[in-house]
């Protein structure tokens, strides 16, 4: 069973890559742009048709699957990574210069599984980095922002990477977050919350706070 696993998957990267009916078209293009850049592809820049939707979709914990099946190649996922797209209409797509495809994502398209602690107290400097290599300076630019789910009472921590591409921080990663959350007036009421970049960003009223 092992095996014909592994012989699925490998199906599924070649096809999704593009060297296969159903791939990605203009992959290749849209890699070469992000090289020409010194960074990512220009996806806000590209405008094509929209050609349906794709059997694919990242999992909550960052998994990419390509019908059913996930993705292995780490060079592969980074580079659908690169082409991905959250537009005005709340949904996600893949992005090349000749076409545009849907994919489900179930929470966050990234997740932020690294953590790097510049400074102390108000002067601190939070940089995560995530499943797919991105490193995001947390500040004005880069939120991180704290939904608290209705029933347990436990936060959801997300920071923003880019152009409405956000990381769910993992629980590993958000255990040594809370290690360094401080208490702070915001807004007329007590919070515990993070510094970083000077900005205060609140987690969860004091009197609240349930971990």
């Amino acid at each position: 069973m092992a095996a014909s696993t592994g012989k699925t998957a490998a199906k599924a990267e070649k096809s999704v890559s593009g060297s296969a009916p159903g791939g990605l078209k203009g992959l290749a293009a849209a890699e070469d742009a992000g090289k020409k850049a010194k960074g990512l592809p220009p996806v806000h820049l590209w405008n094509p048709e929209f050609c349906g939707d794709l059997d694919m979709r990242i999992a909550r914990d960052g998994t990419w699957f390509y019908m059913g099946t996930p993705i292995g190649r780490e060079r592969l996922v980074r580079l659908f990574s690169t082409v991905l797209r959250h537009d005005e209409d709340g949904k996600y797509y893949l992005v090349t210069p000749v076409e545009k495809v849907g994919i489900m994502v179930d929470d966050a398209p990234f997740l932020a599984v690294a953590m790097k602690v510049e400074g102390e107290g108000r002067e601190q400097v939070l940089t995560f980095t995530t499943n797919v290599g991105d490193d995001t300076v947390v500040g004005s630019d880069h939120p991180m922002r704290f939904e608290i789910d209705a029933e347990t009472s436990e936060p959801a921590p997300y920071v923003h990477v880019r152009a409405r591409l956000d990381a769910l921080i993992n629980r590993a990663v958000f255990y040594d977050l809370v290690e360094l959350g401080v208490e702070e007036e915001h807004e007329g009421r007590r919070w515990f919350g993070i510094w970083s970049g000077g900005i205060f960003f609140p987690v969860t009223p004091a009197e609240e706070m349930a971990f």
